[in-house]
């Protein structure tokens, strides 16, 4: 078991701050972000300096969330798209351009999180690194086959064989390496459009296929990501953060 303070208190030897972004567009800004938010000031990174960056396509809907000491939100208009699917994979070009444009003049680290999700426990500087990775839920304690990669080789997500399988509602690392992720996986997005392929899992499946080619410098375990509906539950006793229930039906209308 790590010992919380003796990160904390690294870090904020290093006067260390941390971007983290999330998109809630639609219906989705209603359902989810006042929770995440709200939870994200109780448990992500406490005790450093947080910036928390929201993309929705409906500012003014955004909800008041009483912030504390050294926490600042920025509120950026952004396209809402016909398909949930583009929604999904047009992100990454919009965090290239943010980290570029703000984050990197005001952040060392920086993480990516789905909105759909909500903080239960600490979710600290523990999970800071040069290149963070997280693993899907979806398959924990899964053989390698049950690993829903791209098999289609004319995508740039195609991949034959990997080591894990990781899940793109949470990636983060330095700003630097963030971008690269984010503009090599816009990259093979916009090629498979040219020639009228879609990945499997979208970004998802780019994500995975960079870091089969960029190994992640740190992996974390389910309990940073979890959902109960999922086999296996009762094998992990501690959760830092959950999937909120899923309505996909109603949000992706």
């Amino acid at each position: 078991m790590f010992d919380p303070e003796l990160y904390d208190a690294f870090y904020t030897e290093q006067n260390v701050t941390v971007a983290l972004t999330v998109f809630a567009v639609g219906k989705y800004l209603d359902a989810y972000l006042k929770d995440f938010l709200t939870s994200a000031e109780k448990h992500f990174m406490p005790g450093l300096r947080v910036v928390y960056y929201v993309f929705t396509d409906s500012p003014e809907r955004v909800p008041e969330i009483q912030l504390g000491p050294q926490r600042s939100i920025v509120i950026m208009k952004v396209e809402k798209h016909k398909r949930w699917q583009d929604i999904s994979m047009m992100r990454m070009l919009t965090i290239s351009n943010v980290i570029e444009s703000h984050i990197r003049h005001q952040a060392q680290y920086v993480f990516c999180l789905d909105v759909d999700q909500m903080f239960l426990s600490r979710w600290g500087s523990e999970a800071l690194g040069d290149f963070v990775a997280q693993l899907h839920a979806a398959f924990y304690n899964k053989p390698e086959d049950s690993f829903t990669y791209d098999r289609n080789p004319k995508s740039m997500a195609y991949m034959y064989k990997g080591d894990h399988y990781y899940h793109a509602a949470i990636f983060g690392g330095t700003w630097e390496n963030v971008q690269r992720l984010a503009e090599s996986c816009y990259l093979g997005i916009m090629t498979d459009k040219r020639n009228e392929v879609e990945a499997l899992w979208h970004d998802e499946s780019h994500l995975n296929k960079y870091f089969w080619i960029v190994k992640p410098t740190k992996v974390l375990s389910p309990e940073y990501c979890w959902s109960t509906i999922f086999e296996g539950g009762s094998k992990l006793h501690f959760a830092r953060l959950l999937w909120a229930k899923k309505h996909y039906n109603d949000l992706r209308q």
